[in-house]
């Protein structure tokens, strides 16, 4: 018992933290391990590719050893850490800091789905709880800096070695945004970690430019601002096509000439390929006016190109305008950022007027002062987008002439803002007020559907009063007050018995329920005749399924039952030999009497249909009896109808 207790009191004070952290915060370990994991994937990654480039390689210069350290190095730089050569011609050290955006998305994706899984958030609904947001966010970021620290040390001594200032501020910076995206999309992206960062920017500017529905406007902005930045980024990706396949034999010269063997080549080719998208936005900023650098003082933008300095042969370089004025064709790239804004401007139009449901009138969201806001917005979202991937996408590649090589992000997001703004704000107000002006239309006359699915046309109308008529002398007035039926919705008895089309809902089709006057006729409600005459009209409407109403004799039934069978105008089943009738009148219909409506086999299914419904047999004894007793009959109702006889 002693040498237990002696034990215990010798355990370390980090063994008792850590095992306190795995108590009060359970999934770290494995979050932990998902962090490590990701980093050990792609550092894999870029081993393998490394690897195999070095065996098939004839002329390896070093040995595994050597290879191994440049994939570090390439793992390090994909997460934008600058790297230094120290195997120069001239012996002075020379940065590496163009970071291929290709390989920037492997790290990325990576951290993203380890942090997601992190969580370990159940989909069944009795499952346990996820793990902590902050939890698996530390765990995760954690892990993944132990394996990158780990990495920057194994390949500071080798020839290509990481700077450990930029190791301290690019990897944590971009393992923590990775992993911060994973949890947020696994806990169902809630809109408070994004609306909480609004808390920086003063009261006033919030309230002027987002109001009181911040996450609508805010999200509205994102995906305009989104898909902005996609048509700039897309268009910048064909300028380089275009150019390239323009300049086709420069490019090609180009690749053949920096190596002879398959190896060599296939390895320029994969370089290639990671730099398209860097490419792609050098294009976007050159379609916006700014244009990028090819070194200190040598800029290329539409208007101009100066006169570059002697560069390494590369297909990419091949591709850029020659030196000199700027033609037509240069200029001819302004199409992409203008349509880049107008797609910005539609849909900020398309969230400003909504319509809330399949051919509802459309509603105004925001007035046009605060669609404008919403424009306003998406130009700076746009802005910070395009400043941020020109950052990325250019860097160093050696001292003097080539200290910069790509676009400068602070004119670059500026060009992207002010584009986005001069050509959305007047195609969101256009927009918007088309889509209106198609609202008022719509709201101007009776819609062409409602004369076709929400009313019974003035043939058939005059029969179906009159049968209604006489059904209402066999029901009581609780009948007439009750008022559903198993297929058919609720209907109000107090309700007057025709519904103008004006008074009707936008995305209803009005209803006639019984008479024949259009859907622009009066309402009867206010004289008791036509009082009477809806309320029976309802009633029969509503009994059509049955073939008594409520409280009737057995032989007032078999006389409604012995009637023609055309004042009924029930609507044909889809089956011609119909078994069952489960809506005796349905609340839409394209055709009233379509052809064949009066042939003896339609009729004679109607016909079977209507005593089915009704509980009447087939050999015409009489219609059996409702089930349900007739209900005693209200104080004021008046007399019975089978007293009356």
């Amino acid at each position: 018992m002693a040498c237990v207790i002696q034990m215990t009191a010798r355990r370390s004070p980090l063994s008792l933290l850590l095992s306190r952290m795995r108590d009060r915060s359970p999934g770290l370990a494995a979050s932990l391990l998902g962090g490590a994991v990701a980093a050990g994937l792609g550092l894999g990654s870029f081993a393998v590719l490394v690897m195999v480039l070095w065996v098939s390689s004839p002329y390896p210069d070093s040995g595994p050893g050597g290879a191994l350290h440049i994939a570090a190095a390439l793992w390090l730089l994909a997460h934008g850490v600058e790297l230094v050569r120290t195997d120069t011609l001239s012996g002075t050290p020379m940065p590496v800091g163009l970071t291929p955006l290709l390989l920037l998305a492997l790290p990325l994706w990576l951290v993203h789905r380890a942090a997601r899984d992190a969580t370990d958030a159940s989909a069944e609904p009795d499952g346990p709880p996820p793990v902590g947001a902050r939890t698996a966010w530390t765990g995760v970021v954690l892990g993944y800096l132990g394996v990158g620290a780990a990495a920057t040390l194994y390949c500071s001594s080798s020839e290509l070695r990481p700077q450990w200032v930029w190791v301290t501020v690019c990897l944590p910076l971009v393992a923590a945004s990775a992993a911060g995206t994973g949890v947020w999309s696994a806990y169902g992206r809630p809109p408070e970690p994004v609306l909480s960062v609004l808390v920086v920017v003063p009261g006033p500017v919030r309230r002027l430019v987002f109001g009181t529905d911040a996450r609508a406007r805010l999200g509205a902005a994102v995906r305009a601002a989104g898909a902005a930045t996609a048509v700039l980024f897309g268009g910048g990706a064909l300028l380089v096509g275009v150019s390239l396949v323009w300049h086709g034999e420069p490019a090609r010269a180009s690749f053949l000439q920096l190596t002879e063997g398959w190896t060599g080549r296939f390895a320029v080719l994969l370089l290639g390929i990671a730099l398209v998208p860097n490419a792609a936005v050098w294009a976007a900023s050159y379609a916006l006016g700014p244009g990028f650098l090819l070194g200190t003082g040598h800029l290329v933008h539409p208007l101009a190109s100066h006169p570059a300095p002697l560069l390494p042969p590369f297909p990419l370089l091949a591709a850029v305008p020659g030196p000199g004025a700027g033609t037509p064709q240069n200029w001819a790239a302004g199409v992409v950022p203008a349509v880049a804004g107008m797609t910005a401007g539609w849909f900020v139009a398309r969230a400003a007027v909504r319509r809330p449901a399949s051919g509802a009138p459309a509603r105004a969201r925001w007035s046009a002062g605060r669609t404008a806001g919403v424009v306003l917005l998406t130009a700076l979202v746009c802005a910070a987008a395009l400043a941020l991937l020109a950052e990325l996408a250019g860097g160093p590649m050696g001292v003097a002439a080539l200290a910069r090589l790509g676009p400068l992000w602070w004119q670059t997001g500026g060009a992207a803002g002010a584009w986005t703004l001069v050509f959305a704000l007047p195609v969101a107000l256009t927009a918007r007020a088309w889509r209106l002006r198609r609202r008022r239309r719509h709201r101007g006359g009776i819609p062409a559907q409602a004369t076709e699915t929400g009313a019974v046309t003035g043939a058939k109308s005059g029969a179906v009063q009159s049968t209604a008529a006489a059904t209402a002398a066999t029901a009581t007035g609780e009948t007439a007050e009750a008022g559903e039926t198993e297929d058919a919705g609720p209907v109000a008895a107090t309700a007057p018995d025709t519904v103008r089309a004006d008074e009707a809902p936008a995305d209803e089709a009005p209803v006639v329920a019984a008479g024949g006057d259009s859907p622009d006729g009066p309402a009867d409600a206010a004289d008791g005749g036509g009082e009477a005459d809806g309320a029976a009209g309802r009633l029969r409407l509503r009994g059509r399924g049955k073939g008594t109403a409520t409280g009737g004799t057995p032989a007032q039934a078999a006389d409604t039952s012995g009637a023609d069978e055309e004042p009924y105008g029930v609507l044909p089943a889809a089956d011609p030999f119909p078994t069952s009738y489960p809506s005796p009148f349905p609340t839409s219909f394209t055709e009233p009497f379509p052809a064949g409506w009066h042939d003896d086999v339609a009729r004679a299914s109607r016909w079977a249909a209507l005593k089915e419904a009704a509980g009447t047999p087939e050999d015409g004894a009489g219609t059996a009896p409702s089930p349900d007793p007739a209900p005693e009959p209200e104080p004021d109702a008046g007399p019975r109808p089978d007293a009356a006889q």
